[in-house]
């Protein structure tokens, strides 16, 4: 698997590799604003998981994760801060994102 140094690296790469909408967590599922696309737990995999630790400032301590519609037709991304500056999420999309994390 590709590695980056950067957020931003890894967003330009996976952009490049067809992962161009940008995701975010809405609690119990993932949406794209711009194209009206909602996504829960079930209809998507997490096919890569790039962690990012911030040498002094957690701030900086981010994850992105590249996701893909199980039926292959949405490629996108989703960055998420950890720890004490993570999103509140659901169960389900919680164990969702940790299971591909820990793998």
């Amino acid at each position: 698997m590709q590695t980056y140094e950067t957020v931003t690296a890894a967003l330009t790469g996976l952009k490049a590799k067809g992962y161009t909408l940008d995701f975010n967590i809405a609690f119990d599922n993932i949406k794209c604003e711009e194209h009206n696309i909602c996504l829960n737990p079930n209809e998507f995999e997490i096919t890569e998981v790039f962690r990012f630790e911030g040498d002094t400032n957690p701030s900086d301590e981010d994850v992105v994760y590249a996701v893909e519609s199980k039926d292959n037709q949405v490629k996108g991304t989703i960055t998420s801060a950890y720890g004490m500056y993570a999103d509140s999420v659901s169960d389900t999309m919680l164990k969702k994102l940790t299971i591909k994390h820990h793998e």
